[in-house]
């Protein structure tokens, strides 16, 4: 293509054409698409879900510091969304599926198909009495079956009765309208290749993060005994990581009985401590992550082990003998609880591994990933990381077992409690799990592990809110633990926690000497230093208050260096002052009540805190602090405990104020940044909004004001220094002070301080180091999902005061401007109005009038704005302020898209490439503000090209340029970056559908316009850019106004407008029509590409891409996928389904018609075309050479295929952009939807006008259409095409590529399998796919279950159906239109070409009967015209009508006796044309039942009585002669069909099939077309046989019988002369001129007028003789073949022929002198038949040719298999030898009973005469009519006897024909015997022997073991009968008998010959020994000489009589001698 047709076009100014050309018409169609030109972005505010009752907010009454207020308000606030009003297309896209789903599941209607129909036939093998009844065989034309009898189909109404052809097209358009599907893509299933492209994911709404959860329920903690109450906390520990993975959770399953022992120690309890079930959270799941429950005690007196030793002792079985004791203890246990019920002590443990809990198999179904038991790794935002090693990937929780029982409950030991101590236990248990060194007391816990259901009524968050649903009934809730992941888990904070959890390690009082034993520590969170302080803050535990002041660890008795493993939760004050610290006070518990002691059970041991603000920073991690003994000084609490300033008095410290007790800190916090960079920059921030008092404290430093700026920058710098963990964390709160500092001048000290440009880089880091991070998940289009779903759903405009804040520390919501989706659109003008970017349009002369509510607003602006200084930023040129005429807002607000919009150009070196690598980012950050900003401006006040200032627009225009730009380099210098250059068209494409929403159109299509030509102008390989351009336009064309944008209601959808654009609304309805104008709008124009801007662009692309080579067709692919997907999602549009919509729609798509015609030479329908045997037009592939026996498509190339869909290849020259069958059926779809769709009027007028030679392009494309969407039947039907289903697979690979970057469920398994590299996060992009992927998987699934494939069966036949009935339309369309043209014979042809495809294809009955019924039309319309000028269509037609009236379809039978019958009515007219039909009706019956095994003689029988009963109805035919000439052709037509019933029987055996088929074609020797035709069925059969000989023979008689026609017709000099000619290759060609002058003069109409009558036709017969003659190995033939083709191609100048002919002839040559005497040419073999039961077969001699290498055995056991099958084995006998059968010796009872078959072999016999000409191996087996056996015998009736009387008998057979012939039997006709005397015997045996010696002698390349047997045999005397006892036994002596002289003498010569050659042979092999053989050679030698010596006497002794002189000749001596030779014939023997 010229690169300016590549150019894109100026567009048409969109939005001036809406205004000034719109006509009412086309407004009233735009509106049907949704509002148009009105805005479809609507910014929405939308209520975010909140998991729980109520959110999670701090404390009220609060004033709360701005951060922890920001963060509230940022969990709190709902979502600012910006939604598209009418639903987008690239969801639409998606929905396309499930919608597809829904419409296929709807589609009911089933198709007939004949192939689904199974026939209901009896099989039969031919019956005994059938194969002997002679009677039947007599006549082979016998009509043996009375048509009268049957009954005839029902007729078909109305066939005749119509007025007017008019009339009859009028009622068939009628019946084709009905019951048609509108939507054609119903039918056919959505592309999947590259969809997702245009599809942009909705991000994930933000959530809180949860692992796999998993649900445990702990039933029962038992003991063999029960006298205390006992109390568990449960928690995972996961020993991999060494960590502690979850919080702990209390419980107990206590009885009432001992609840009341503790029921002085708890004042109240709460519901929510009552929980006995959990629910945690596994993030990182590992084989290694255990469940440790523990369980402690009231404090008693005694080690643990004491306390334990009654569990471990009393046995639950001897309850009744101990019941004394356990009341003891039980009393016992009582007055410790009463006493010491507040303080607890460590009892016992037990840890079970929680994976093998869940299923301890992990044989699960891999693909089973989305059923119930599943947990999915949800959303893990991590990924590649090591922790995902194989093994673990396999613990996706699934399938759980319910309950579990641990029976291993382990004693604590008492130096054994810490962490450390635990995680040393669980190494062992997975080293060894055997014996482990612990105390096990008797007992089981029960626990249930379950998956975490859809819903859990009752359940309390971990800050114990109520989770909805909440339960009413149920009073034991659930409660959600806590996670604490064992690695970072990147996901924001969503929701307000601030908790704190205090973990006390160990206590060191060993070197005091202290009675301090049994130590426990109470902690309490002071908000002051008076004990009433005490916060209730502290989480309870089970079975008491929810919130506690105060709680003590448990005791360990006797221990003064106690472990502790308590934790302590407690829930954070949101606001934090320096008075809030932990006090800890330690005691001694006296667990032994001394007698006389009644006060309290602590005595103190001492003090100690810990201040929980450290530099205003929360003070986390472990800490070691020094104990105060006595008392606390005053306001200890300001400092720690380290650093306590002296004391007056002084402090009392233990141990030196060392530190002795340790505890850990640990914060889990959403407010609590817990970073230092993050913590400042904050602070910072916050220091800039409020009223701040300098200096400043950040952590230990204090800034200054003069400092201030400096540091801030520094502080936004380092931003990007932060962890990534926290940076994530605090993501929403981040970017958005970042976006504020960009839209906020700061004024510090007085000054003007500018951080736009270091916000923004640094907006730009963050964005950076998220992208590249290897942990954080992305999409498939390379975003970043985190910033996706801000950008989404967080982002808003920055609002740069906080002027309002409302008591309890919360922010109004300032977008109350913003409609709301949950409630009514709030119409009030909100705060976000008055703060911010209101100003008039950029167009300073438009006033902007003042809406009733603007005074409103301008007295609120006025208020606002005193607070605000009006300095414009310096250095900031860009924002100089716009006055504004009329108006009193104020004009210098900087705009954020604006200032955004600037940042993105203004930008630099590493700042500038990071924004257009991320360009997708700020793209959708400018759209999102641009939307906002939209939504606030007075739509109606403001015109869509004046919302945005021009300075924007330049803007806009030199980013999309640079970005443009970008793409480009990439492409010419990195290749490598392709992937980076493909995201970043994809985004820009985004951000330009966006902008079509918000900006004027005119100006964003100069933007598309503007990327397309820079695109081009870049040399970037054409594939490549075409590929950019393609993804790009996708993108575009998925915008859901695409059409209206489009244009597509100016489209002409009937009469063409001029082509002016200005005047095209006046006078495109007055406009006539003007014929180039209609073919214009099937072209791609200037015109058009300007007004539909976006179609002709992609269709610019299409055609382009079809255009180019390319390597694989991937472009081609990509571009028809994206017009089809386009076109599927109109037609499956709600909004287009009224037709006059879809009209225009297809009107705005004529374009495409051209193109697909013009690409006609690149579709690929040969995965589609060559499945059937029946089927016509051969792929490309095939080379009509290579073809076996005729079948269609040959003799369409013989014909002169008027559509060369075979030679397409040849003249394209095998192009390499042929397009794949799926890709080929994509754009054959568009093709038929636009016809379909488009107004018929037009596309028959387009038709009308079209030259011829685009006319028969549109007719093939007809026929590729036919041939690609044909109906492929139940059992393989899968809607892709053959080829396509490897394709499938790859193509599945792909879509999930492309949706989820590699993970799909499939791509999960592989990996699975193949190694840890992991998308996690991806998991999540399942959820919308699953919609998507529904009717894939069915496709893909190979063993889809029957109602699948049912239904996939209804839906391909019914696409079939549709297809089909759409190109019938078009075809009659054609055909009405034809009456204006000239042209018709050549149109009528045409179309009737493409029906007779069609009917070549699988068809359904719905579309054969409108088939037919076009059919009959074009008969009674242009029936002269098709009977005279398209007879080879017409026997084409008859054939296949013929074929349709032996269905077993009854419709389908009905229709087609209708047809043929008008065939015949209409033909009648003209004599001539009447014979002609008769002849190709024949014909076409003895084709079909020679062809075809299966065919049903009953249906057949059956159409011929309806046909005869059309016949005697036909009321004006009457008259005629008609019905009795119909009556005749039937009867004919009968008696075929009988000779194929007969065919029938003889199936399995395969010669008498030929003899039956020969003798049919024998029966035809007057009609050569019939004789033809079954001589063609007979080479198919032979072919099928693999009997190539036989096949080309009975091709070379059918060219024969042509030549004998074609020298009848005139005599060329070039041309055969008749079959004369022939006899070089066989004789038996002779047969052939039968066929004389006066049976046929070629002259009567109707005969040889078949399309191989002709010199074409000849040549076709020839070639393909010649093709087989090679395949059967006979060379020498395929150049006598040759011989007569050459001088006819000669005459025809047809060169290129020539030139395969000779290639051919090079090959037979070649192949001659390689494989020459390597040939097997066939044995022969004699059988007879001798038994009645043979029939006519009985007494008969046949010669069987069978292949090469068939030994005796093979040819007797098929016969015999053959026959024991039809007569039984016991009456079979068969005869394997020579012996002659004589009848009379049988039984004559077992006449009937014994049938024999006797097989000899026998070999070619020639004379000697004939020896001279035959030489070569070939000519030995060529042309043989004689064969001979030998039977040896001897007088006494044995077979064989001593030399002496062993007498041999020749028998010479002759056939009637010479083989190779038709068939592989012939008849012998002759038969000759001699026999020879012993003597003769002898010398025939010495003869052999001398020539097998001088051949083995005389060989060109010796074979030294071949002549050593040879010469053992003659020369070693030991062999019995060896050479010389054959002397001895006949030339011993001079014979008696004179008769005997002559043989005497003749073997005494042979001796002498014998020996001289023996001589020369061992001479010979002296020459070839080896040295180790030279021994043998001697030995031979002395044989030879031996022999020689004894026959010597022998041979030199003459008979004296033979040599007398002769006198003169004695004539009757000679006649003696002749008559003595005991030759005898047959009729003498007889």
């Amino acid at each position: 293509k010229s690169p300016q047709a590549y150019e894109a076009v100026e567009p048409v100014d969109l939005d001036e054409f809406l205004m000034s050309q719109l006509r009412s018409g086309d407004a009233e169609l735009m509106q049907e698409l949704g509002e148009f030109p009105d805005d479809d972005l609507g910014v929405e505010l939308m209520e975010r879900e909140c998991r729980t009752l109520r959110p999670s907010v701090p404390e009220e009454g609060v004033e709360l510091d701005p951060h922890v207020r920001d963060c509230v308000q940022s969990y709190t606030q709902p979502w600012l969304v910006v939604s598209r009003r009418s639903i987008p297309r690239h969801h639409f896209l998606s929905l396309l599926r499930a919608e597809f789903e829904i419409f296929r599941l709807n589609i009911q209607k089933r198709q007939t198909f004949e192939s689904d129909v199974q026939p209901d036939k009896q099989e039969q093998s031919p019956s005994l009495a059938e194969l002997c009844d002679d009677t039947a065989r007599t006549t082979l034309t016998s009509s043996d079956f009375n048509l009268r009898a049957l009954q005839p189909d029902r007729r078909v109404e109305n066939l005749l009765r119509f007025s007017s052809p008019e009339e009859l097209d009028r009622f068939n358009l009628e019946a084709r309208s009905s019951n048609r599907y509108g939507e054609l893509f119903g039918l056919y299933p959505p592309t999947d290749e590259e969809d997702a492209v245009a599809i942009r994911p909705i991000p994930d709404c933000p959530k809180e993060h949860f692992g796999q959860r998993i649900l445990v329920r702990c039933q029962a903690i038992k003991f063999d005994i029960e006298i205390e109450p006992l109390f568990a906390t449960m928690a995972l520990y996961d020993l991999k990581e060494k960590k502690k993975i979850s919080e702990n959770f209390h419980f107990d399953i206590n009885t009432d009985q001992m609840k009341g022992f503790l029921r002085a120690h708890t004042p109240h309890t709460d519901a929510s401590t009552l929980a006995r079930s959990a629910i945690f959270s596994i993030s990182y799941p590992s084989p290694d992550i255990y469940l440790v429950i523990k369980i402690e005690k009231v404090l008693q007196q005694g080690e643990i082990g004491d306390c334990a030793e009654p569990y471990m002792v009393l046995k639950e079985s001897d309850a009744a003998k101990n019941r004394e004791k356990l009341e003891k203890l039980k009393n016992q246990a009582e007055g410790f609880c009463q006493r010491l019920g507040r303080y607890r002590m460590p009892f016992a443990f037990a840890t079970v591994n929680i994976m093998s809990a869940i299923n301890s198999t992990l044989e699960r179904d891999t693909s089973d990933t989305d059923s119930k038991g599943t947990m999915e790794k949800k959303g893990l935002p991590r990924r590649n990381s090591d922790r995902f090693s194989m093994m673990e990937d396999n613990y996706i929780l699934s399938g759980f077992k319910p309950a579990l029982t641990v029976y291993c409950v382990c004693r604590q030991e008492g130096e054994r409690l810490s962490d450390e101590d635990l995680f040393k236990f669980l190494a062992d248990i997975k080293r060894s799990s055997g014996q482990r060194r612990v105390k096990i007391i008797p007992g089981y816990l029960k626990l249930e592990v379950s998956p975490v259901p859809e819903t859990v009524p009752g359940c309390l968050s971990p800050e114990l809110i109520p989770v909805k649903p909440v339960s009413e009934k149920n009073p034991r809730p659930v409660k959600e633990v806590l996670e604490f992941p064992s690695s970072e888990v990147y996901v924001p904070h969503n929701i307000y926690r601030n908790l704190l959890y205090v973990y006390p390690l160990r206590l060191n009082l060993t070197n005091r000497l202290t009675s301090a034993r049994n130590i426990t520590v109470k902690i309490q969170f002071m908000s002051g230093e008076d004990p009433s302080c005490a916060m209730p803050v502290i989480f309870g535990k089970s079975s008491g208050p929810e919130f506690l002041r105060e709680v003590y660890t448990p005791v360990t008795y006797h221990n003064r260096s106690p472990d502790f493993y308590d934790e302590i939760k407690i829930c954070l004050p949101a606001r934090l002052t320096e008075k809030h610290h932990l006090l800890l006070t330690f005691y001694h518990i006296s667990c032994q009540q001394k007698q006389n002691q009644t006060g309290s059970v602590e005595s103190l041991i001492g003090y100690s805190w810990l201040p929980m603000l450290n530099n205003d920073r929360l003070q986390t991690g472990q800490q070691c602090l020094p104990i105060i003994l006595d008392k606390l000084p005053v306001n200890y609490s300001l400092h720690s405990p380290e650093k306590l300033p002296a004391q007056v008095p002084p402090a009392k410290w233990m141990e030196n104020h060392k530190g002795l007790f340790n505890l850990e800190l640990q914060a889990v916090s959403s407010v609590q940044t817990q970073d230092s960079h993050l913590e400042r920059f904050f602070t910072l921030c916050h220091a800039l909004e409020g009223k701040t008092m300098f200096p400043i404290r950040v952590g230990d430093e204090k800034i200054s004001e003069n400092m201030f700026e400096h540091e801030l920058k520094l502080s936004i710098i380092s931003l990007s220094s932060s962890g990534l963990e926290p940076l994530v964390l605090f993501l929403h709160q981040v970017l958005d002070k970042l976006f504020r500092l960009i839209m906020q001048p700061m004024v510090i000290a007085g000054q003007t301080a500018n951080l736009a440009q270091i916000a923004f880089e640094s907006v730009v880091s963050v964005v950076n180091s998220l992208h590249n991070s290897q942990e954080l998940a992305k999409d498939h289009q390379g975003r970043n999902c985190l910033l996706a779903t801000y950008l989404y759903f967080v982002f808003r405009l920055p609002d740069t005061q906080h002027e309002i804040h409302t008591t309890g520390g919360l922010m109004a919501h300032p977008e109350s401007r913003y409609s709301t989706l949950t409630r009514a659109t709030a119409t009030t003008v909100g705060f976000m109005l008055l703060q911010s970017r209101i100003r008039s349009s950029s167009n300073p002369d438009i006033p902007a009038p003042q809406s009733p509510d603007d005074t409103e607003v301008t007295n609120i602006l006025g208020k606002v704005h005193t607070h605000k200084c009006n300095v414009i930023p310096a250095g900031n040129i860009s924002n100089t302020s716009q006055s504004s005429t009329g108006s009193t807002r104020p004009t210098n607000r900087k705009l954020f898209h604006e200032e955004l919009a600037l940042q993105m150009v203004v930008s630099t070196g590493v700042c500038r490439e990071y924004v257009y690598k991320y360009a997708w980012f700020f793209f959708e950050l400018l759209v999102k503000s641009m939307s906002q900003h939209v939504s606030q401006l007075d739509k109606k006040a403001v015109p869509r090209r004046n919302r945005f200032s021009d300075r924007f627009k330049d803007d806009i225009t030199t980013i999309v340029n640079v970005v443009t730009a970008e793409i480009g380099n990439i492409l010419v210098k990195q290749q490598k970056e392709l992937e980076q250059a493909e995201k970043v068209n994809i985004s820009l494409a985004f951000f330009l559908y966006d902008l079509m929403s918000l900006m004027d159109r005119g100006f964003v299509f100069q933007l598309v316009k503007n990327y397309c030509n820079q695109m081009a102008a870049k040399s970037v390989n054409i594939s490549t850019l075409i590929s950019m351009r393609l993804e790009f336009l996708r993108v575009l064309c998925s915008h859901e106004h695409y059409l209206n944008l489009s244009l597509f209601f100016s489209s002409p959808a009937s009469a063409p407008a001029s082509p002016s654009l200005s005047t095209s609304s006046q006078n495109s309805s007055s406009c006539s029509f003007q014929d180039n104008k209609i073919a214009a709008m099937f072209d791609l124009s200037q015109d058009f590409k300007q007004r539909h801007y976006l179609t002709g662009l992609l269709l610019t692309e299409l055609s382009t891409a079809l255009d180019m080579e390319s390597e694989g067709g991937r472009v081609q692919q990509k571009a028809i996928s994206a017009t089809y997907s386009l076109l599927c999602a109109h037609d499956l549009d709600q909004r287009c389904s009224r037709p006059e919509v879809k009209a225009k729609i297809a009107a705005l798509y004529l374009p495409l018609v051209g193109i697909i015609i013009d690409s006609i030479n690149y579709l690929d329908f040969t995965g589609t075309a060559l499945h059937k045997s029946h089927c016509k037009s051969g792929g490309p592939e095939e080379d009509p050479d290579s073809i076996t026996p005729i079948n269609q498509s040959v003799a369409m190339a013989i014909a002169g295929n008027p559509f060369n869909t075979l030679a397409r290849n040849a003249l394209a020259g095998k192009t390499t952009n042929m397009l794949t069958a799926e890709t080929s059926r994509n754009l054959l779809m568009c093709f038929l939807w636009i016809i379909k769709n488009a107004d018929q009027n037009l596309v028959q007028r387009w038709t009308v006008d079209m030259p011829s030679s685009q006319l028969n392009r549109l007719l093939e494309l007809l026929t590729i259409c036919i041939s690609c969407f044909e109906y492929r039947g139940k059992q393989s039907s899968d809607k892709v095409s053959t080829q396509a289903l490897q394709k499938s697979q790859q193509a599945k690979a792909r879509l999930e590529e492309a949706l989820l970057g590699g993970i799909g469920a499939r791509g999960q398994m592989m990996k699975r399998v193949g190694g840890n590299d992991r998308t996690l996060g991806q998991r999540e992009n399942l959820r919308w796919r699953k919609d998507l992927t529904q009717w894939r998987q069915t496709n893909d699934r190979q063993d889809k279950s029957k109602a699948e494939l049912d239904q996939e069966a209804i839906i391909s036949g019914n696409l079939a159906t549709e297809t089909n009935l759409i190109v019938l339309d078009l075809l009659e369309m054609i055909v009405q239109a034809v009456p204006l043209a000239d042209c018709k014979d050549n149109v009528v042809g045409g179309v009737l070409r493409v029906l007779l495809h069609s009917l070549t294809c699988n068809q359904s009955s719905t579309f054969l009967s409108h088939c037919f019924s076009t059919l009959r039309a074009l008969i009674v319309k242009f029936g002269e015209l098709l009977f005279e000028e398209e007879a080879e269509q017409c026997a084409d037609l008859c054939q296949k009508v013929l074929h349709y009236c032996s269905s077993c379809v009854d419709g389908n039978r009905s229709q087609a006796c209708a047809t043929l019958y008008l065939i015949m009515r209409y033909s009648y007219s003209s004599a001539s044309n009447f014979s002609r039909v008769k002849m190709q009706v024949t014909m076409s019956l003895a084709s079909l039942v020679g062809k075809s095994s299966d065919i049903h003689e009953e249906h057949l029988r059956r159409s011929f009585r309806t046909i005869l009963a059309y016949a005697e109805e036909d009321t004006e035919m009457q008259s005629t002669q008609l019905p009795s000439q119909v009556d005749e052709l039937l009867r004919n037509l009968n008696s075929i069909l009988s000779d194929t019933v007969k065919m029938k029987e003889f199936q399995k055996d395969p010669e008498m099939l030929m003899d039956l088929m020969y003798r049919i074609a024998k029966g035809y020797q007057t009609s050569p077309d019939l004789r033809l035709t079954w001589l063609q069925n007979m080479a198919e059969k032979h072919s099928s046989r693999k009997c190539f000989t036989e096949s080309a023979m009975c091709l070379v008689h059918a060219a024969a019988l042509v030549a004998e026609y074609l020298s009848m017709l005139e005599d060329h000099k070039y041309l055969p002369v008749g079959s004369v000619t022939f006899q070089n290759i066989s004789p038996n060609v002779l047969e052939e001129s039968a066929v004389s002058d006066d049976i046929l003069s070629p002259d009567e109409d109707g005969v040889c007028s078949g399309r191989y009558f002709t010199e074409n036709g000849l040549v076709g017969l020839l070639e393909q003789a010649a093709e087989l003659f090679s395949n059967g190995g006979l060379y020498e033939a395929v150049n006598e073949v040759y011989k007569v083709i050459v001088p006819i191609l000669e005459a025809h100048r047809d060169f290129r022929k020539l030139t395969s002919t000779h290639d051919k002839l090079q090959r037979a040559f070649e192949n001659i002198i390689q494989k020459g005497h390597k040939r097997m040419f066939g044995t022969y073999f004699r059988v007879g038949f001798y038994g009645s039961k043979f029939g006519d077969l009985d007494e008969q001699e046949f010669i069987y040719k069978e292949p090469g290498i068939t030994h005796l055995p093979e040819i007797s056991h098929r016969l015999e298999n053959f026959y024991s099958q039809c007569f039984g084995d016991e009456v079979l006998e068969m005869i394997k030898d020579s012996t002659p059968v004589d009848r009379k010796k049988l039984n004559p009872n077992k006449v009937l009973l014994i049938n024999m078959t006797c097989i000899t072999f026998v070999e070619p016999f020639f004379d000697d005469y004939e020896m001279k000409d035959r030489l070569t191996n070939f000519e030995k087996n060529f042309n043989l009519r004689r064969f001979m056996y030998t039977t040896p015998f001897t007088k006494s009736g044995r077979p064989r006897g001593e030399l002496n009387e062993q007498y041999k008998r020749k028998t010479i057979l002759t056939t009637m024909h010479a083989f190779p012939y038709i068939k592989t039997r012939i008849n012998v006709i002759q038969k000759e015997e001699f026999d020879l005397t012993p003597i003769e015997v002898a010398i025939e045996d010495m003869q052999k022997k001398t020539r097998e010696l001088a051949e083995a002698t005389h060989r060109e390349k010796p074979d030294a073991v071949m002549l050593q047997m040879v010469l053992q045999g003659s020369v070693t005397a030991t062999v019995n009968q060896g050479p010389l006892e054959v002397a001895q036994v006949f030339l011993n002596e001079i014979p008696a008998d004179p008769k005997l002289f002559r043989h005497h003498n003749k073997l005494r010569l042979c001796f002498k010959e014998f020996i001289l050659r023996c001589g020369e042979a061992v001479e010979k092999n002296k020459q070839l020994i080896t040295p180790d053989q030279k021994e043998y050679q001697q030995e031979m030698k002395k044989n030879y000489n031996k022999l020689r010596e004894n026959l010597r006497p022998m041979l030199e002794r003459k008979i004296p009589e033979l040599y007398k002189p002769i006198i003169k000749p004695r004539i009757e001596n000679r006649d003696s001698f002749k008559r003595h030779s005991l030759r005898r014939t047959q009729d003498e023997n007889s």
